[in-house]
């Protein structure tokens, strides 16, 4: 008889970062469809989901993906409802009004792997600091680069997963790294991030590492960590034209406060102005400018006005279903206004 192990994944209700959660569900004969993968439920009351009097919380399931790492394994990413089949106001994802697709997002993942003996990121020595940042960007060899198995463990399962994983490179700091995912559809893009995410988190368990997405988990001279968005919709593919580019950067302007406060907690220790960031009080747009809150890119301009932009502002602990949200709703406003 076939059996099949289905983890489903799904984020917790804990402020201000929420967390990875799951646990498998075992059943047969199953055919590797979404589909066929039940609504299932959860204790809420252990995730800050519910009360105790209260408890169940249900997993709907909105996309599934291979197990590289178990015999007859599947990943199941769900949205979390209320009992009456409503979204949880933890529940970012239903929220994305981008039902036709129409939304591109590159997610550039930042993060630290950090060695459990030490509570430091792997290359910085118990006690002191390593030499500054400079050499370890892109590094090859012993003398710069830490961490690179598990990150070519991860690069590789992602890619059996199905996940559309673009790319990897080490960052500024010792034990720093970055892996890049490009999707068509808001929704996916998070799904995707968050199943990587997962995958990562669960091969440091078999390494003595964890993941550290905090944006400045190490005080001093760093870039810290961030989860820059480039995106796209059907006008910034097609628009052809200045004005429009800059009409749109513009309306991120009045709202830039609202996305700053989705962009993931203790963004302030990044976002200074220094270190390739614009302040966290202060917004801008240029072209190829990497101290810019948006950044439009070279090949954009190049291209005749047709291409992407990047909003650099996100933290690697934002979640991707809220930064992508955001983005939809300010980018669809403004094309109203553009429109009128």
């Amino acid at each position: 008889m076939n059996k099949a192990k289905l983890e489903y994944i799904w984020l917790d209700g804990y402020t201000p970062t929420q967390e990875l959660r799951s646990k498998t569900k075992v059943v047969e004969n199953f055919d590797g469809k979404l589909e066929s993968c039940p609504i299932w439920s959860f204790d809420g009351s252990s995730t800050q989901q519910a009360e105790g009097n209260s408890s169940d919380c249900l997993l709907k399931p909105v996309a599934i993906y291979p197990d590289p790492e178990r015999v007859n394994g599947y990943l199941v990413m769900t949205e979390v409802l209320n009992p009456d089949g409503t979204p949880h106001a933890s529940n970012a994802r239903a929220a994305i009004d981008d039902d036709d697709n129409d939304f591109w997002f590159g997610f550039e993942q930042e993060y630290f792997i950090m060695d459990t003996k030490t509570d430091l990121p792997l290359g910085f020595p118990r006690g002191g600091f390593p030499g500054p940042q400079g050499q370890y960007y892109c590094s090859v060899g012993g003398r710069y680069t830490w961490g690179r198995q598990l990150v070519e463990e991860h690069l590789d399962i992602c890619l059996q997963a199905g996940l559309n994983i673009e790319g990897i490179n080490q960052e500024v700091a010792p034990g720093q790294w970055e892996f890049q995912n490009f999707a068509k559809g808001a929704k996916k893009a998070g799904d995707e991030i968050w199943v990587a995410r997962y995958l990562l988190n669960r091969l440091t368990e078999k390494y003595g590492y964890y993941i550290e997405l905090h944006p400045k988990p190490i005080r001093g001279d760093w870039n810290g960590s961030g989860m820059h968005a480039n995106f796209s919709n059907s006008t910034l593919r097609n628009a052809g034209s200045k004005e429009v580019y800059e009409s749109i950067c513009e309306a991120f302007r009045p709202v830039a406060e609202k996305h700053i406060a989705v962009y993931g907690a203790y963004n302030d220790e990044r976002l200074t102005g220094l270190h390739e960031t614009q302040s966290i009080n202060e917004f801008s747009y240029g072209v190829s400018d990497r101290g810019a809150s948006i950044r439009i890119p070279i090949i954009t301009v190049q291209n005749g006005w047709k291409g992407w932009l990047e909003d650099r502002r996100p933290a690697s602990n934002a979640d991707p279903y809220k930064v992508a949200g955001i983005i939809v709703n300010t980018v669809k406003n403004a094309e109203v206004e553009v429109e009128a």
